[in-house]
């Protein structure tokens, strides 16, 4: 029993090892033709182009970055309160110097003047009046003597004396009584005290005048401000340039800490940067500048360095540089990112080569060497541009020739054909 069912068991695995062995042996020979035809195979070639590098004195530059600010900017505020009864411009307006912003109601201000005007009128008339009292005419210089009540007590005081003396040589002479001459002393002493009054009275009255004329001037000085309140009600741009904010609208009351206009001044423009300490040496006021905004990213500003900082910035080791940028057609706007180029007083001797022929993958730049129809792959340092053509620091000699085309296609090694 147990020899009949062991004999066809036996046959099976016989079966089974030897359709495994023939299978290996037809994956073995598949797997050593397909190595052959790979052995046999003919290298794939890439077109290229080529270019070959040069070598050319550089202009140099610094380059740094900054926004651009106005020229100018200012917050404009009437000088006197008042209810807006008229808008002369509006946000993004051009305005000179001079032109209406906004008007006031004029209304109370005028009322004023009118009263301030009368008071004026007033304090004139007391002030003709204290010199009429002393005989004073318009304009002319004080004299006290001239003074119609000191004149006549001096006239009785003069003749007073007069006889006085005429009585000291008659009592001499026996004449006159004692008795009479000192009633004519006693007159006299009299007129002595009232002509001393009369200047008195005439000083007093003078300066009654100036007190009145010191009254009329102050008036007229309310007039003044009260005209000047008037000629206020209307705000004036007080420098040229464009309207970059208006919040003061129809009938609002405003004064003067309310702004109703803001007003910049957008050619030149300013533009701060900060230059490394090492490059100090290379800065100087006046110098060359071109700036590139990323809304105009192929075209370049014409600017130059206008203003230096006296120091350097202690925690970052930077000098602050403004520099002056022309924005005579208006496409700049205060606020925009900047990238400035400070052009070097001197180049210096670079090679270069076509941008296009650089591969640039991770922060890592290579280039294409093409030699006996084969590449060879160099790690360079790119440096400054130069229109189409970049700077190589690093790896590539003069005249050496640089693939141009299909470099993404390209590995150190790979078959070229020009």
């Amino acid at each position: 029993m147990n020899s009949r069912n062991t004999l066809p068991a036996f046959i099976l695995l016989v079966a089974t090892l030897s359709l495994l062995a023939s299978a290996c042996g037809r994956s073995a020979e598949s797997k050593n033709k397909q190595a052959a035809a790979a052995a046999n195979a003919t290298p794939e070639v890439v077109q290229v182009s080529t270019a070959a590098a040069i070598t050319r004195e550089l202009p140099r530059y610094t380059e740094a970055t900054g926004s651009l600010a106005a020229d100018a900017q200012t917050d404009v505020a009437p000088n006197v309160s008042g209810r807006v009864v008229a808008v002369g411009v509006d946000l993004g307006s051009y305005v000179q110097r001079g032109a209406v912003l906004v008007r006031l109601d004029d209304a109370d201000a005028r009322l004023r003047l009118t009263q301030l005007q009368a008071q004026a009128a007033q304090a004139q008339s007391a002030v003709r009046q204290a010199e009429a009292r002393i005989g004073l005419r318009p304009n002319q210089a004080f004299d006290v003597t001239r003074v119609a009540e000191v004149g006549a007590a001096r006239v009785a005081l003069e003749l007073a004396e007069k006889q006085l003396r005429r009585f000291e040589r008659l009592i001499e002479s026996g004449d006159v009584s004692r008795a009479s001459y000192d009633q004519q002393r006693a007159q006299r002493d009299q007129l002595q005290q009232q002509y001393e009054g009369a200047l008195s009275a005439a000083r007093q009255n003078y300066a009654g005048i100036a007190t009145a004329r010191a009254a009329a001037n102050a008036a007229e000085a309310q007039v003044a401000q009260a005209r000047k309140a008037i000629s206020d009600v209307v705000v004036y741009a007080p420098i040229s340039g464009y309207v970059a904010d208006r919040p003061a609208d129809l009938g609002e009351y405003v004064t003067p800490a309310s702004k109703v206009a803001t007003i910049v001044r957008t050619n030149p423009l300013r533009l701060r940067i900060d230059i490394p300490e090492q490059l100090i040496r290379s800065i100087s006021p006046g110098q060359g500048v071109s700036v590139v905004t990323s809304a105009y990213a192929d075209r370049a500003f014409a600017g130059r360095i206008a203003r230096i900082s006296p120091n350097v910035t202690a925690a970052s080791r930077t000098l602050t540089v403004e520099a002056q940028v022309e924005n005579g057609e208006g496409l700049l706007k205060p606020g925009q990112f900047a990238t400035v180029r400070i052009s070097q007083p001197s180049g210096a001797p670079a090679v270069l080569i076509p941008a296009r022929a650089v591969r640039t993958e991770q922060d890592v730049s290579r280039v294409f060497v093409v030699k006996d129809g084969r590449v060879e792959e160099r790690v360079v340092q790119i440096g400054q541009s130069e229109g189409e053509l970049v700077e190589v620091k690093n790896g590539i000699g003069t005249d050496e020739l640089v693939a141009t085309s299909n470099v993404e296609q390209l590995k150190d090694g790979a078959a070229v054909r020009q």
